[in-house]
């Protein structure tokens, strides 16, 4: 089989691309033509020897083989980067304080602190877990540097879109025997008021015209997972960082409507961050999208392509 080695700057011209939805943003945040970007994805296509797009309506989407390649890409960048970072800027010191939404906690922030650890380990991290309008606050007041969180609503002035995650209904791993019996109402569980998941839930419901009635609510995520696994009623997130002991459902099948996408958007404190917490919010980003969903992180259409 001929060894292939992939050309890391044609490789991080389509990361670029899929995660901003388009090549010519792709190629205006590279400081590249258009075409310089075309001729690009024409030799990553030739590299690999296969299809790396599909025509989807007026655009293009991934193919199985785009997918791979793209998984494969963001980790190769990453590599490189980290390999520059850690040999060039070794005299990163400081502290820098991170800020996360409870969904991440656990899937993102301990590949976050290793790596960045890994490539500076002078620099000390403050990490605070909360909920999406607590951080949006703290970021806002000069709290947080950085901070990854779902969009409630405000309009921050230093924030990148970062993806649209689809929420699901949430119930238990296994069949359990539950209260519900038809014609009652939809028994829910939710995080303790203000939460826009909550809201999101019951808001759904009263357009369907379901009733519902909050049957455990809970400071916490982990008695959110605790009270859905016990049957106790049904809740919604998203497909990140989900216990064993629950699962998404399928709203059709389950006979519930169908739920919004959600905004997840990276804040900043600054507009111009210091070269802490700029490298520091380069890896969260790279770490949530590794996180996401793959419908979320590269299967979209892409609307404008070069």
């Amino acid at each position: 089989m001929r060894r292939v080695t992939f050309d890391l700057d044609v490789l991080r011209s389509f990361v670029t691309g899929m995660e901003l939805g388009s090549f010519a943003k792709a190629a205006d945040r590279l400081g590249r033509s258009t075409s310089a970007i075309s001729a690009q994805l024409k030799k990553l296509e030739e590299q690999a020897a296969t299809p790396i797009f599909r025509k989807s309506g007026r655009g293009l989407a991934l193919t199985d083989a785009g997918e791979t390649m793209l998984g494969y890409a963001r980790r190769l960048i990453e590599l490189n980067d980290e390999a520059a970072s850690a040999i060039h800027d070794v005299e990163l010191e400081g502290w820098v304080r991170l800020g996360l939404q409870e969904d991440f906690g656990e899937a993102v922030l301990p590949e976050v602190l290793g790596r960045f650890a890994r490539a500076h380990p002078k620099v000390k991290i403050e990490a605070r877990i909360a909920r999406s309008h607590e951080l949006a606050e703290w970021i806002m007041s000069g709290s947080l540097d950085i901070a990854l969180a779902w969009h409630n609503g405000a309009t921050l002035p230093y924030s990148r879109h970062v993806a649209d995650v689809q929420m699901r209904w949430i119930g238990p791993a296994k069949q359990i025997e539950t209260s519900l019996r038809e014609g009652e109402p939809l028994p829910l569980v939710a995080l303790e008021a203000p939460c826009l998941l909550r809201s999101v839930a019951t808001e759904t419901l009263d357009r369907a015209g379901l009733s519902w009635r909050m049957a455990f609510s809970s400071p916490s995520l982990g008695g959110i997972w605790a009270a859905v696994a016990a049957g106790l009623g049904l809740t919604i997130r998203t497909d990140i960082g989900l216990p064993a002991s629950v699962r998404a459902m399928v709203p059709e099948i389950a006979g519930l409507p169908a739920l919004p996408k959600m905004a997840l958007f990276l804040h900043r404190k600054e507009a111009e961050p210091d070269p802490v917490a700029a490298r520091l919010g380069d890896i969260l980003l790279q770490a949530a999208l590794e996180a996401l969903p793959g419908s979320a992180r590269g299967n979209e259409v892409l609307r404008e392509v070069a």
